[in-house]
């Protein structure tokens, strides 16, 4: 297993893993045109050369980037490559200088294991003011935040 920067042939291999979780709502929906739009920020998990997870890396302010899209294939599930995902996103919001990663999950257990901790959506005020307020799930938001501190490279 090989986790990469997306590329223009993955695309319609991370809708199909993203619109697997979203029909049984597990995720928020992406539109093709969505993910060709902000493909540069997609990591994937490849494995004998088919993307069997994804995730991105979206920089919300000066000091808070946002871990979303996180998607293993099912047949591919404990595997570690969510893990493996996770840890590539945060590298890289290391390379940005980037001090702390959030997610907002519905599997809150998986993030404290690998170095998150939940923490209340108040703390969150830029992702409340940027995207919450135009979610479809706004009301009714069944969703945990967590949170991990990046700590720089020496």
């Amino acid at each position: 297993m090989n986790v990469r920067c997306a590329k223009i042939s993955d695309a319609k291999s991370i809708s199909a893993l993203i619109n697997c979780y979203a029909e049984h709502d597990k995720m928020l929906f992406r539109s093709l045109a969505d993910i060709y739009e902000k493909l540069q920020m997609f990591l994937v998990a490849e494995d004998d050369g088919a993307v069997v997870g994804c995730c991105t890396l979206e920089i919300i302010w000066s000091d808070l980037a946002e871990l979303k899209s996180l998607a293993v294939a099912p047949a591919h599930k404990g595997q570690g490559i969510g893990r493996a995902l996770v840890d590539a996103a945060v590298q890289q919001a290391r390379r940005l200088g980037v001090p702390r990663v959030f997610a907002l999950t519905l599997e809150p257990q998986f993030f404290e294991k690998i170095g998150f901790a939940v923490l209340g959506k108040d703390d969150l005020p830029m992702k409340v003011w940027s995207d919450c307020a135009r979610c479809p799930k706004q009301q009714d938001c069944d969703e945990v935040a967590v949170a991990r501190t990046v700590t720089e490279t020496p």
